[in-house]
């Protein structure tokens, strides 16, 4: 090797050398994401890509149980989910109470979140949604069950919420108080999802990111189900061991899903 070129390796060593702690230091004092933002900041994103992905409309909403109180929860103020920012999210109790001023207009129905949370300590995140291919199934009586592998996670059943069972009355369908809110969190019971007779349904999961995969695949399944059923032959559905295996595998999938409809609600603001 010539003098020329170890003087030149001996330099680059150095200079490599002298930048390195700098660059571990800026790593290391790096501050760290504030938690309660970042749950904001998902509520947003759950909210645009739940429209983007057609589960809600101008209705139905996403909360997260806040990070730092688990006795409270962040969700939107009542506006159609598409048009949420940061600035419209609101934190709640639970009893239903919102930390917004007097004249700020909460979602009627914030007791749904408020009850399943007090009742499940396990979920973290809740979606609320009127999908029109979910409404048969509830109104029939049919079973939602799982009939391909990405909606796996209704394979212990899809139970029925009946509000005037829970109301001893009719109603205008909405779960306005906290006592329908208790009833509906009876019925949901541990299961990942719970249909509403004449309404909607409501899907949790154990983060946000769960909750709006298995809010896409639930409407998705009952779509495909939905089409199975008009062909009139017998419908194979998933059986007990394959919904498991097959959910344990879709939830080590999630963020890949997740990272690609954050793209596409970012690509269209």
């Amino acid at each position: 090797m010539s003098n020329r070129h170890l003087t030149y390796l001996v330099g680059a060593m150095l200079a490599v050398a002298s930048t390195a702690p700098a660059t571990a230091h800026a790593q290391a004092t790096k501050p760290a994401e504030d938690p309660h933002a970042k749950a904001i900041a998902d509520v947003v994103l759950a909210n645009h890509i739940l429209a983007d992905q057609g589960v809600v409309d101008g209705f139905g909403h996403v909360s997260i149980r806040d990070p730092a109180d688990p006795n409270k929860f962040l969700m939107a103020r009542s506006m159609a989910p598409e048009l949420v920012t940061p600035a419209d999210v609101v934190e709640h109790d639970l009893d239903g109470n919102g930390n917004a001023g007097p004249n700020v207009k909460l979602y009627l129905e914030r007791f749904i979140h408020a009850e399943i949370y007090r009742a499940r300590p396990d979920v973290m995140s809740i979606v609320h949604c009127h999908s029109p291919s979910l409404i048969p199934f509830a109104a029939t009586g049919v079973a939602l069950k799982p009939l391909y592998h990405m909606s796996s996670f209704l394979g212990p059943g899809v139970p029925v919420f009946e509000i005037h069972k829970a109301a001893n009355a009719s109603t205008d369908m909405l779960v306005r108080t906290p006592e329908l809110g208790k009833a509906l969190a009876k019925s949901l019971g541990t299961h990942p999802a719970v249909l509403m007779r004449g309404h909607g349904a409501v899907i949790v999961g154990k983060d946000v990111q769960q909750a709006v995969f298995r809010s896409v695949y639930t409407q998705l399944n009952a779509q495909l189900q939905g089409q199975a059923m008009a062909l009139g032959a017998k419908i194979t559905y998933l059986d007990a061991e394959e919904a498991k295996k097959s959910e344990e595998t879709n939830n080590g999938n999630i963020p890949r899903a997740w990272e690609l409809w954050v793209r596409k609600v970012k690509q269209q603001k």
